[in-house]
C-alpha cells in the first residue's frame, strides 16, 4: 500500500512548496523523482532548486545524463525511475496513473487552474483503491491542513 498525498496549492506557488517537501524527503533517507508536465518546466525547476535559498541548494539532476542513477532528486518528464526513488512527485499537470513501486506519491496541483483541479479529482478516484490517500489544502497563511 502506497501513501498518496494530494497537495492543493492555493496560497503559495509550487516553487515555494516543493523545496521544503524535497528536503523532508531527503531527511528521511529517501530518494525522489519529480515528474513535470513539460521539458521547459523541468528546466525551470532544475534552475530554481539550485538557487531557491541563499544559504544552501538542493542536490539534484535533470534526467538524461549518465549520472541519473546517482541523483538523490531527479527531475524528468517521463515515467521512468532511474534513481530508484522511494517518492514520486507529480507537478505542473503531470498526473499519476499508478502508485506502484513507490512508498509515497506526492501530487501537487494548482487551485487556480480549473483543469488541474479536474485532473486531480480523476487521479484521486483512480488512486484511491489499494492506497492510503490523503488530501492537504493550504490555509490563508500557507500552512497545510489535512482535509481528507
Amino acid at each position: 500500500m502506497t501513501d498518496v498525498l494530494f497537495y492543493h496549492l492555493e496560497q503559495r506557488p509550487l516553487e515555494a512548496v516543493i523545496p521544503q517537501l524535497l528536503e523532508k524527503t531527503l531527511e528521511r533517507g529517501w530518494r525522489a523523482v519529480i515528474e513535470t508536465g513539460s521539458t521547459e518546466r523541468a528546466e525551470a525547476l532544475d534552475a530554481h532548486l539550485w538557487t531557491y535559498r541563499d544559504d544552501s541548494f538542493l542536490a539534484h539532476g535533470l534526467a538524461g545524463s549518465s549520472a541519473d542513477a546517482l541523483q538523490p532528486v531527479l527531475i524528468t518528464t517521463g515515467s521512468e525511475n532511474p534513481n530508484a526513488a522511494n517518492v514520486r512527485f507529480f507537478v505542473d499537470r503531470a498526473v499519476p496513473q499508478t502508485a506502484e513501486g513507490y512508498e509515497r506519491i506526492v501530487y501537487l496541483f494548482s487551485g487556480h487552474d480549473p483543469d488541474a483541479v479536474s485532473e486531480a479529482r480523476i487521479a484521486w478516484k483512480a488512486l484511491l483503491p489499494g492506497n492510503t490517500v490523503t488530501y492537504w489544502q493550504q490555509d490563508a497563511s500557507g500552512k497545510w491542513t489535512k482535509k481528507a
